[in-house]
């Protein structure tokens, strides 16, 4: 059935037909609930473009079971929700989403009752979105997340529920108008909750803030964020992922991604956004593209918890004062890096689990408690602040394999190029020791 207005909309509804073809854009008054197994699409106007539906004061379209949206443009509110969960059975089926963009929250929350989703997405575009409003939030290392201007989200503590998820073509925001809130959000309930199963995730353009006030610690933000019981079996970004403002990580890890791909810039402008921080299991980390971070303690890769079995980087570059290059407090497998490894930062303020201390921007840290099995760098390690040691490993932090290609720098006044301090173990120490010398 064709409309071409909302009171035609709603009478298609009201006559359940369950394929309904929107050909003109309009408004609407209200939000509108799809019954079960309704699909709605958009048909290209004569001029070629998808018609636009505008709902003027409210939420969008609520979704039930087995819908189908697509072919379309969306708008809400910023602060509304252009596609959410309103299905309450046990097996809510198959949501179908292709060539949409949207103004608004994409959300679809599953909550205690349903057990059941799988989820397909193509080709979508959240244009613009504010999520701070929304109070479900993962509770973790003394933060609260905010959720996803796309957000997938297993709010059932049941844990034998599931959602099943497959995403590509996805872009969050504009250069120029970058979303509010986190961009991507994939999470489950908790640690022992229900669970996000996705085959595949691939993205094109992220560009995220939170918009936090300087100096709060407890709220953070991720333009892409995996949260705990949430479990991708390949993460791919084609293109850049950025963000802006205070706390903001770029790319961040609670849960599980088996293969993480990066073949583009990830690049954080805020104070203490870190460029890709891991708290979960990361078993294969590659990026082809530069992470670069440019505000105070923004860092550039952080293993806090968890591991990561393999990690391969291009460059990691830092800005600003306590901005590391990388930090690992957890057992890691290898890291290489093919490109260097450079801070231009002293000491500053930067964000370390919900609490705010002062870091110096090191090349390399590895803390008490961390451990990587094999580090090798290509390029050059080097620092230019003031009170920085490049190479820097704590009383309990170890190095088993140490290869580096030239002598770490630190040109910053009382400066040093590699400090190991008494308790610290390297595993090829005497060979480490003949080559900085």
């Amino acid at each position: 059935m064709k409309v071409s207005n909302f009171n035609e909309l709603l009478a298609a509804l009201a006559m359940k037909e369950d394929k309904i073809e929107v050909v003109r854009s309009f408004m609407a008054t209200h939000s509108v609930i799809l019954p079960p197994k309704t699909h709605v699409g958009g048909i290209a106007q004569e001029n070629g473009k998808l018609p636009i539906i505008m709902f003027e004061h409210s939420d969008g379209f609520g979704l039930t079971a087995d819908n189908q949206i697509h072919d379309l443009i969306i708008q809400t509110p910023v602060t509304h929700k252009a596609i959410f969960n309103a299905g309450t059975q046990e097996d809510l089926g198959t949501f179908e989403f292709s060539n949409l963009k949207v103004t608004g929250q994409f959300s679809f929350i599953m909550r205690n009752g349903s057990r059941n989703a799988n989820i397909k997405i193509d080709n979508l575009h959240v244009l613009s979105a504010d999520t701070r409003g929304y109070l479900e939030q993962p509770q973790k290392y003394g933060v609260n997340v905010l959720q996803g201007a796309l957000t997938i989200y297993n709010f059932n503590p049941d844990a034998s529920s599931l959602i099943r998820l497959q995403a590509k073509n996805i872009s969050i925001g504009t250069e120029f108008n970058p979303v509010t809130g986190s961009g991507l959000f994939v999470g489950g309930f908790g640690d022992n909750g229900g669970k996000v199963e996705a085959e595949e995730i691939q993205t094109d353009t992220i560009y995220s803030t939170g918009r936090i006030p300087y100096g709060v610690a407890d709220i953070i933000t991720g333009a892409v964020f995996i949260v705990n019981s949430a479990h991708v079996k390949q993460l791919t970004h084609k293109g850049p992922t950025v963000t802006y403002g205070v706390n903001d990580m770029v790319l961040d890890a609670w849960g599980q991604v088996d293969n993480w791909l990066v073949e583009a810039p990830v690049i954080s402008y805020g104070p203490s956004g870190v460029g890709f921080v891991n708290f979960g299991l990361v078993k294969n980390f590659v990026a082809k593209s530069a992470i670069e971070t440019y505000g105070q303690g923004a860092r550039g890769y952080n293993q806090y918890d968890g591991t990561l079995e393999e990690g391969q980087f291009d460059s990691i570059r830092t800005y600003g004062d306590g901005s590391i290059g990388i930090q690992v407090s957890k057992r890691v497998g290898s890291i290489h890096i093919n490109g260097d490894v450079t801070t231009q930062g002293s000491i500053g303020n930067s964000l370390v689990k919900g609490v705010n201390v002062n870091l110096p921007a090191y090349a390399l840290s590895v803390k008490d408690g961390g451990e990587i099995n094999n580090f090798t760098l290509k390029g050059k390690m080097s620092t230019a602040g003031d009170k920085v040691t490049a190479l820097y490993v704590e009383d309990g932090g170890k190095i088993q394999q140490l290869d580096l290609s030239t002598v770490p720098q630190a040109t910053g006044t009382n400066s040093k190029s590699h400090e190991f301090l008494e308790g610290s173990y390297i595993g090829n120490l005497e060979q480490v020791k003949e080559f900085l010398s």
